[in-house]
């Protein structure tokens, strides 16, 4: 980028964003974020928030389809077993099962 002659509003921008990233790196910029979602979530409420995450889930789904959320999935799926290794993650599928079986005595009870 020339250091002489006029700026765009975007070289501007670009130069103003790569000079705060210089002086306070990826923590100032998580932090600025952590505090805005806060905001955010106190203007909104819990309601409010759920509904906006809710609308922008409905806007993922359309934009991948079906398969491209299946893929999605997979992708997840994958890295957590990666994270957990091959017996946590076994061990974590038999804890979910213990849930499931769980879940399914409940319901099968009689209503009180």
């Amino acid at each position: 980028m020339e250091s002489k002659g006029e700026l765009t509003v975007r070289q501007a921008g670009q130069r103003g964003g790569s000079s705060t990233a210089g002086k306070h790196g990826s923590s100032f910029y998580r932090e600025i974020g952590r505090r805005g979602g806060q905001a955010r979530k106190g203007q909104l409420g819990p309601e409010g928030y759920a509904k906006l995450g809710r609308k922008g889930g409905e806007a993922r789904k359309t934009q991948l389809g079906s398969r491209g959320y299946a893929e999605l999935g997979r992708k997840g799926g994958e890295a957590r077993k990666s994270q957990l290794g091959s017996e946590g993650y076994a061990q974590l599928g038999r804890k979910g099962g213990r849930r499931v079986a769980e879940l399914i005595k409940r319901g099968k009870q009689p209503a009180k």
